[in-house]
């Protein structure tokens, strides 16, 4: 009998059974946030009806192009923190979560679904924003920079779902939304992703370099020509790494102890 067991298991899960795991995982997740309206239409909807109101009513100008990195930062710092920040809060909660740890279902696999598909997303926000600048916005761009536009953009995937994990761990989940917007909101004007640095106070132009979606954003408006002058971009690279690992370790951290206590 104990022969019979043994040979009935299969010898190795192998790579392709993680690949079909993840690749799953990502589809319903990815589809689960669509059919959320508040989340798709408000993720969506609102850098593209910014850009519709002060894009797209500063045509043929250099204001429009500026917009159009800036917007697409700000389309991928929503997704990444609304859907995994408010997510997972949400999930916590429910007891989905702890089904998800209990299954045999790779832990990785979990949050790598969450950050792809809030990819998927800021990538649709970025088609949107730039068909819109090329016909209505009086946009004139390259090829070779629209795609490192979107290069840029789903690079900041990483670190602001980074952040967005740790919230999750720290905010209640009836809170989370009104919580992330605040932090979200702000942090994002005074990294000049709703105007240049330039027109704002100078005290907000002090503390800009301190906030992640500011040297997200440079490294976007650099494609453009728009980035402030007097620092490279490895800089701006090197602090978004030092930021994500920041976000990784202080998050690993609290579910580690939150185990434990469990």
């Amino acid at each position: 009998m104990a022969t019979a067991v043994i040979a009935a298991r299969p010898q190795s899960l192998g790579f392709r059974y993680y690949i079909h795991v993840l690749r799953q995982e990502i589809r319903y997740e990815f589809l689960k946030m669509l059919r959320m309206r508040v989340f798709s239409l408000s993720v969506v909807g609102f850098p593209v009806m910014f850009y519709l109101l002060f894009g797209v009513a500063n045509r043929h100008t250099e204001f429009a192009r500026y917009l159009l990195a800036s917007y697409s930062c700000f389309g991928m710092v929503g997704a990444s923190l609304f859907g995994l920040g408010a997510g997972i809060a949400g999930e916590r909660v429910q007891g989905w979560l702890e089904l998800k740890q209990a299954s045999p279902m790779p832990r990785l696999a979990y949050l790598v679904a969450k950050t792809v598909s809030c990819a998927g997303f800021a990538m649709l926000i970025v088609a949107l924003l730039i068909t819109i600048g090329l016909t209505l916005g009086g946009v004139t761009m390259s090829v070779a920079e629209g795609a490192k536009l979107i290069g840029i953009t789903l690079a900041g995937a990483i670190p602001f779902a980074s952040m967005g994990l740790l919230l999750a761990l720290l905010m209640p989940a009836n809170a989370a939304p009104g919580v992330i917007n605040l932090i979200y909101l702000p942090m994002s004007f005074c990294s000049g992703l709703w105007m240049p640095l330039s027109m704002l106070p100078h005290w907000m132009q002090k503390i800009a370099p301190a906030l992640p979606t500011y040297h997200y954003a440079q490294l976007a408006l650099n494609i453009f020509g728009y980035a402030r002058s007097g620092t490279g971009m490895l800089a701006h690279w090197e602090a978004l790494l030092g930021f994500t690992c920041l976000m990784l370790g202080a998050a690993w951290l609290i579910f580690t102890r939150s185990e434990a206590k469990a």
